[in-house]
């Protein structure tokens, strides 16, 4: 529970640039089971060419959104409810995933989308829903709106070459996709548990180490097709 509201005045000092960086490093870890889920999103589009203007817009979308959660982030987390919200969403993108229809090769069927906007909202959705976690993280590590915004902006723009990124990998690994949905599970039942059992928070450093694993599996195998 965060008891004291998120400080609006900018106080530049020796700790700045360290903070910065911690939230900048922090944005990055805890984006990548984020950027593989938009990234798979995105991928659900036929036409190939509107792949990487859905994610440009629906980031920006999703900055939005999370400028604002930021600047309410006091609020918004008093209330156990907008998390059991965000966990139900990501849960529910798993559950999804895992049970969709494979095709005749085996592979799971993504949503197919013939509109830009069918998947801009989604994208905006999808990232709100992280954005209850990281920007929960943020603001233990500073109370300064200013502070955490600039992270939060840095991240978001690692996160969007970070699933261009991930979108060539989905093609060349093949467990990727599967460790980046296992690794959304992990996300929604860490919001789930912070907001039903605040006392058994799940610390961030273990939340690491865990996405970490999942992700060393998911690069542990390409595709027999995929180039050297």
């Amino acid at each position: 529970m965060i008891d004291k509201p998120i400080e609006l005045p900018v106080d530049i000092g020796l700790s700045t640039p360290i903070l910065l960086l911690v939230l900048v490093a922090l944005e990055a870890v805890l984006s990548a089971d984020n950027a593989i889920a938009l990234a798979s999103i995105s991928q659900g589009l036929v036409d190939e060419k509107l792949r990487p203007q859905a994610l440009n817009i629906g980031l920006i979308f999703a900055y939005i959104l999370r400028m604002t959660l930021i600047v309410g982030a006091t609020w918004v987390i008093r209330y156990w409810q907008f998390q059991v919200l965000g966990a139900a969403y990501l849960l529910w993108l798993v559950f999804k995933y895992f049970t969709a229809d494979k095709d005749e090769d085996g592979q799971k069927q993504r949503p197919q989308y013939t509109s830009l906007w069918q998947v801009i909202p989604i994208i905006a959705v999808t990232d709100l829903a992280f954005s209850l976690d990281s920007v929960a993280t943020a603001i233990a590590v500073s109370t300064d709106t200013w502070l955490v915004i600039a992270g939060a902006t840095i991240g978001i723009i690692l996160l969007r070459f970070m699933a261009e990124l991930f979108i060539r990998w989905l093609s060349e690994y093949t467990h990727l996709e599967d460790a980046g949905y296992i690794a959304v599970g992990l996300v929604g039942i860490k919001l789930l548990v912070r907001a039903l059992y605040p006392e058994l928070e799940i610390p961030e450093i273990v939340t690491i180490a865990m996405v970490a694993m999942i992700f060393t599996w998911g690069f542990s195998q390409r595709q027999e097709s995929a180039p050297e």
